[in-house]
Formats: structure tokens, C-alpha cells, sequence
């Protein structure tokens, strides 16, 4: 039950890093992945069939790596969200701490490993 209720709160988690600059997405979906499995068959299934997460999930567990589509997508909503914080944000410390942040994120980002795309099936004949 334990696992369960870890799992859920970093979906939740999860969830609001979507939006939320500072709050990373992956590593809480991974940590509810994890809980799920060795706690709900059905919440892991859930999660690693659901049509936003389940690819990435998966592909993080079979090959530790991610999509090139993905990672570039990754890379331009992080940039997109750190420049809108910092435009936002009064403090110059603030913005100085985010611009790091945004750099450690971003190096973290382009360090996780690139699988390839699978090719498009054409049904085009001949």
C-alpha cells in the first residue's frame, strides 16, 4: 500500500512538472513506474499504456534512452519554460539562479541517450 500511495504522489508530482519550471516530469513518472510495479499490476499498466507517457516510459525502460523527436521537444519546452520564468520573474538572483538551473536541466537533458525513430510505414503501392 505503501508503494502505491509513493506512486501516486509522483504522478502527482509528475504531473504538475509539466508546467511547473523547476519540478522535472521524467524522474517522478520514472519513480511511480517503479512503485507501480512492484506494488499494482493494473497502475502500471496504466501508466506505461497511457497515450502521453506510456512511450516514454517504455522506451526509458527497455532501451535508457529516449527518442531524438522527443529529446528535441524536451529540450525546446525547457527552454521555452525557463525564458518565460525569467522574463516573469522581478529578482535578478532569481533569474540568475533560474538560468542555471535551466542549464543543469538542459545538460541533463542532452546526456540521456538517443534511440532511433522508427521509421514511418508507407502504405503507398506501386
Amino acid at each position: 500500500m505503501l508503494l502505491v500511495i509513493a506512486g501516486l504522489l509522483s504522478l502527482v508530482a509528475g504531473v504538475m512538472g509539466i508546467v511547473l519550471p523547476l519540478l522535472p516530469t521524467t524522474p517522478f513518472l520514472l519513480l511511480s513506474a517503479f512503485c507501480f510495479a512492484r506494488s499494482s499490476k493494473r497502475l502500471h499498466h496504466w501508466l506505461m499504456n497511457h497515450r502521453n507517457f506510456g512511450t516514454l516510459l517504455s522506451n526509458w525502460e527497455k532501451h535508457r534512452g529516449m527518442k531524438a523527436s522527443h529529446k528535441r521537444r524536451a529540450l525546446l519546452l525547457t527552454v521555452l519554460s525557463f525564458m518565460l520564468s525569467i522574463a516573469l520573474t522581478p529578482l535578478w538572483e532569481v533569474q540568475v539562479f533560474l538560468v542555471f538551473m535551466a542549464g543543469c536541466v538542459l545538460t541533463g537533458i542532452s546526456r540521456i541517450s538517443v534511440i532511433p525513430d522508427e521509421p514511418q510505414s508507407s502504405n503507398m503501392t506501386t
